[in-house]
């Protein structure tokens, strides 16, 4: 192992890198609570604002993939649609398979200048969690409980606020509604098959009601549907525990602007619910066909294209660290000089409380810790 290797799979790398996201993050969300008194004068500043604040906290996170882990990032794509990435609304439908999906995911959305205004539809939980919850609220996010009698009013007027948004953005939704695992598959197919529903090798069954919603709710606003499909060559399994190690992965995304194999714009996806929901489980099968392709070729029957990649996730993570590091360094000199027993068993404190804390968000990201909603759900919905 080189020297820049072992310095990057060292603990007290992963400390300080941390902690300039953490203390950053805080930083933002405390302006962020400043930004509401803009709401009811001037709403558009106030969503230009968030923003690029939110895009101070995300790109954080995509500087860790890009630069720190140099993991590659390889597109297959129709070269005539390449040029419209990023310069029009557009619903992004994602697979949902590795802990590290929604971070290739926002590096896309960075290469393409949307990392700041893309929007998820995202777990209620999430809102809750401080920095990247936190600042999903001031962009607005969609947030459902997953229970979809009690969301879907609130599910239509999130998205509906959204017909005027001035930035433009990808709204990125995992149709799958939780990530890929073999139990959660097994059931889902036992619903296909009870349903008569073609079953799928390499997905879960779409759920079709929040697409169907986004869909009419955006129409007219969004431009056209991209349906992406990652995956990560040499049977590789990326966690954000290895890029924080700064392991290197090679993602290939097959993204294309399309249904059922052509390019089309959103208003020709049916509007009547079921139709819509017709339509996405025909493009599910058509994903899978794609994930068989791949596993059996090792490439996406497409156009390789690498997106250029932008300084300013470096840049803005390079400030933040001059910024915050001199005033750490600084006080752990003074704590140091002082000799004082009790001041070096606070900071000692500190650091082990620090280290469970990024223990624990990067364990939301485990698929092994990840959620539950899929795995029985669908059993009790057939009782």
């Amino acid at each position: 192992m080189d020297i820049v290797g072992f310095l990057k799979s060292q603990f007290i790398c992963h400390l300080l890198i941390c902690y300039i996201f953490i203390v950053s993050g805080l930083i933002i969300n405390f302006i962020q609570l400043f930004t509401l008194i803009l709401w009811p004068i001037n709403k558009q500043l106030f969503r230009r604002i968030n923003c690029r604040l939110a895009y101070c906290i995300s790109s954080q996170m995509v500087m860790l993939l890009e630069w720190w882990s140099g993991t590659d990032c390889t597109l297959y794509t129709d070269p005539e649609s390449y040029h419209k990435y990023g310069k029009e609304n557009a619903i992004v439908i994602l697979n949902h398979n590795f802990e590290i999906d929604f971070l290739c995911g926002w590096n896309f959305c960075e290469r393409f200048g949307v990392l700041g205004s893309s929007k998820v539809l995202a777990k209620k939980e999430l809102s809750y969690m401080p920095i990247i919850g936190w600042m999903w609220y001031f962009l607005e996010i969609v947030f459902c409980k997953r229970k979809w009698e009690e969301d879907r009013k609130t599910v239509m007027q999130k998205l509906l606020n959204l017909r005027d948004y001035p930035e433009n953005f990808w709204f990125l939704i995992h149709c799958e509604g939780t990530r890929f695992t073999e139990q959660k598959h097994q059931a889902s197919m036992q619903v296909a098959e009870a349903k008569g529903l073609p079953k799928l090798k390499y997905h879960l069954l779409p759920r079709t009601k929040g697409f169907a919603v986004t869909v009419q709710c955006l129409r007219n606003v969004v431009s056209a549907v991209y349906d992406s499909t990652l995956n990560f060559r040499n049977n590789e399994n990326p966690t954000l525990l290895g890029v924080l190690n700064g392991k290197k992965y090679h993602a290939d995304l097959y993204f294309l602007l399309f249904t059922i194999g052509r390019r089309i714009p959103l208003e020709e996806i049916p509007e009547d619910e079921q139709e819509c929901s017709s339509w996405l489980h025909r493009l599910y099968q058509e994903k899978d066909a794609f994930q068989e392709e791949y596993y059996r070729t090792g490439t996406y029957p497409a156009v390789p294209i690498v997106p250029p990649r932008r300084p300013w996730t470096l840049l803005n993570w390079l400030f933040w660290a001059l910024l915050l590091l001199y005033p750490l360094f600084k006080l752990l000199i003074n704590m140091i000089n002082s000799g004082s027993s009790l001041t070096l068993a606070s900071f000692g404190f500190v650091i082990v409380m620090a280290s469970v804390g990024v223990r624990w968000m990067i364990g939301v990201t485990e698929i092994n810790k990840g959620s539950t909603y899929g795995n029985n759900d669908n059993k009790q919905k057939r009782k």
